[in-house]
């Protein structure tokens, strides 16, 4: 049985595609930047684009429709346990295989490179039990660049048996963010934009960010030229100086609505950083609620 890294690259899959104990999903999802300060994004499946075009032997794992609570006030939020699991045994997913994750990006306006759509699928799948998953290292557009093939042919995996248990300490809530601004053995980071951080932007519906917390955007961590991840050093070098490496603290990542801070929590893994959780609910549930605190700035 294979045991998978947690990132790989294009010719490590195309070695792998007639594997039969690997699932390979496509998670593709779209989220558009407003044009201007005010605007809602715009957040659709990439279920059409799938159909158009994807790795041979891919599924689609929907992550806007099935991955979600669509009865959640806040989009994108984790799902039931009972839900998860169907969906993901759909896909082939279970005991006796292993999972490599992909999309085309994080947005679809802008080149910003990142693959938090399949981070985010990865972290679902670690939160409820199952680790022997990786990343693509950019994505279908790095498969592509590297010459290797597309197809619109359907394919489809025995269903899975997902006998995995849940870790709930992977997940934080509101209170128990409160709980860590005033705790110096947590560390807070946040993954958006530094406009965003700093209260330069009207995204959410109060500006700036939680108190204490240190400012790591998700798009930083790639390079632009070769559209993969910067190599350890590198990584190593941006996040030491969050505290978020020291092995006495534990961390939370949070962003905009869970998604990119996945991507972060991603790469903190992969540096070794194992003690991370992920504030799922992020700066939509955050900034909609007047009793939380943000602030704003460079001091």
């Amino acid at each position: 049985m294979t045991t998978v890294p947690l990132i790989v690259d294009s010719a490590w899959l195309y070695e792998r595609l007639d594997d039969p104990n690997l699932r390979l999903l496509d998670a593709t999802t779209f989220l558009s930047i407003p044009n201007k300060d005010g605007e809602t994004p715009s957040l659709w499946s990439g279920q059409d684009a799938f159909n158009e075009e994807h790795i041979p032997g891919a599924v689609f794992a929907d992550m806007l429709n099935n991955f979600s609570d669509r009865n959640a006030p806040f989009p994108m939020t984790i799902p039931s346990r009972e839900q998860f699991v169907e969906e993901i045994e759909k896909l082939g997913v279970g005991e006796d295989t292993y999972v490599v994750i992909y999309d085309r990006g994080a947005l679809a306006n802008a080149d910003v490179i990142a693959s938090y759509w399949a981070s985010r699928l990865r972290w679902q799948l670690k939160y409820e039990g199952f680790d022997n998953v990786a990343i693509l290292d950019g994505g279908l557009v790095k498969w592509k660049l590297d010459g290797y093939p597309t197809t619109t042919e359907k394919t489809s995996y025995p269903r899975g048996k997902f006998n995995f248990s849940r870790r709930p300490k992977l997940v934080v809530n509101k209170e128990q963010v409160r709980e860590a601004i005033d705790n110096d053995s947590v560390v807070l980071i946040n993954s958006l934009s530094p406009a965003d951080f700093y209260g330069e932007t009207n995204t959410y519906p109060r500006k700036g960010h939680i108190p204490t917390s240190k400012n790591v955007f998700f798009g930083s961590l790639s390079n632009p030229e070769t559209r993969l991840l910067w190599d350890d050093e590198k990584l190593t070098e941006i996040f030491s100086k969050t505290g978020a490496l020291d092995s006495d603290k534990s961390v939370i990542t949070y962003c905009g609505g869970g998604i990119a801070a996945t991507w972060t929590a991603l790469i903190l893994n992969k540096l070794g950083q194992e003690n991370v959780a992920i504030y799922d609910g992020s700066m939509n549930e955050w900034a909609a609620d007047p009793s939380c605190p943000l602030v704003t700035g460079k001091e």
